[in-house]
């Protein structure tokens, strides 16, 4: 495919307003306003990456995550996947493109393409095993598909990262049965070759694998595979159930979120302590809470004692899971903020500071400045957590201006 002038063009624009402003974005509070060439989402993906990832570095990093084929066939992508490996494989062939499968955390499970843009991607590690997401590679599509839960493409110099501006990626997150994202397709090449119809081709097989997902959720002795209710309750409050929003009022919401942190259940008078305290709510009402929200999930939970009796799968779940098993990167993955920020719920209260003092230990505990950064993120008023942040990044970091400033402001408030 010939370089034409306008991708040319287009190129060079970016190049020139990446030159600009990535040096000037690391100083908070700077925003690239009124440059008609980048868009919003990306120059605030610069914003956010620029607090953990160098913009000179030359590949991803590797994940910790354990063993990558064992992590792909574990996968509930890998079939799938696997059913559409030969017009995937001839997608990439044909077209010059490099294709790539990641789970939810933006590491790549699975690649294909031929032998010359297997080359290029290797270098700059776009294989198994690489990590893409935002606080690892800075800005990417793969990164904004799973940041956005919508299709994304990045060319060139959108990119964060200097070494990927010789690519146009075009991707689209992987939706399953319950709503939650399990991963993202990608179709990635050199930026002389951007098409608008390679979007289109992205969406197209996403589409397929989402249908062959919802088959086999449907089929009996599948329904292990993929959680049925997906409940986000860290820094948001929503319940997703086979793809549609559940519309629940706040205090369902309350309900569920304790059911789903002790599986074992309530007691009646504990929930309702955990729910009201020592606020005067007669009995009626606290049972119609309850069976509001049992209709709403079909039943779903268990008349004398109170617990889940279908499959959830929960944020605030999974961060305790990854602190209890060290992972703090995982944990600070899922961390979207308070638990049911808006709650004044004791159980609700209790719940949240345990999760807070537990992401926060983890984060002061750990080595890799990355993470401090990170959960500096959400908690722009912790001193402490800015300081260590500084402790840990090296006197020539650039990211050391990230963490300055925000100890400054902590500091200063």
């Amino acid at each position: 495919m010939s370089q034409r002038p306008d991708l040319r063009q287009r190129r060079a624009v970016l190049e020139h307003e990446w030159s600009h402003w990535v040096p000037r974005l690391s100083v908070p509070g700077t925003r690239p306003d009124g440059s008609a060439a980048l868009r919003h989402e990306v120059t605030e993906s610069w914003a956010r990456s620029l607090g953990s990832v160098d913009p000179g570095r030359d590949s991803a990093p590797v994940t910790d995550g354990g063993p990558v084929h064992q992590r792909w066939t574990s996968s509930p992508l890998y079939r799938p996947v696997s059913g559409l490996a030969g017009e995937l494989h001839s997608i990439a062939e044909d077209a010059g493109f490099v294709t790539a499968v990641t789970d939810e955390s933006g590491t790549i499970l699975w690649t294909c393409g031929g032998p010359t843009m297997r080359r290029r991607a290797e270098r700059v590690n776009f294989a198994p095993g690489g990590r893409w997401d935002e606080q690892a590679m800075g800005t990417n599509a793969l990164s904004l598909a799973l940041r956005t839960g919508r299709p994304s493409s990045v060319f060139s110099a959108e990119h964060l990262v200097s070494a990927l501006h010789g690519w146009v990626c075009y991707c689209a997150p992987v939706h399953g049965p319950d709503g939650r994202v399990l991963g993202v397709l990608d179709l990635s090449t050199t930026w002389d070759r951007s098409h608008p119809l390679a979007m289109s081709t992205v969406r197209t097989l996403v589409s397929t694998i989402e249908a062959r997902l919802t088959k086999e959720h449907d089929r009996p002795g599948q329904l292990s595979r993929l959680s049925r209710l997906r409940l986000t309750c860290l820094g948001a409050d929503q319940a997703v159930r086979e793809g549609r929003h559940l519309p629940l009022r706040p205090r369902q919401l309350e309900i569920l979120t304790l059911l789903a942190l002790e599986p074992d259940g309530f007691s009646p008078e504990r929930l309702r302590a955990a729910l009201y305290g020592d606020r005067p709510v007669t009995a009626s009402t606290f049972k119609a809470e309850i069976s509001h929200l049992r209709r709403a999930l079909g039943g779903g939970i268990a008349p004398r004692r109170y617990a889940l009796t279908i499959p959830v799968s929960c944020d605030a779940a999974d961060v305790l899971r990854a602190l209890e098993q060290g992972d703090t990167d995982t944990a600070l993955r899922h961390y979207g903020g308070p638990l049911l920020p808006r709650s004044e719920a004791p159980g609700i209260e209790e719940w949240r500071t345990r999760l807070e003092v537990a992401v926060r230990e983890a984060v002061l505990t750990s080595t890799r400045p990355d993470h401090a950064l990170r959960y500096g993120e959400r908690a722009p008023y912790d001193a402490e957590i800015h300081e260590h942040a500084l402790r840990l990044l090296g006197p020539d970091d650039t990211r050391r201006a990230i963490a300055a400033g925000r100890l400054t402001t902590a500091l200063r408030d």
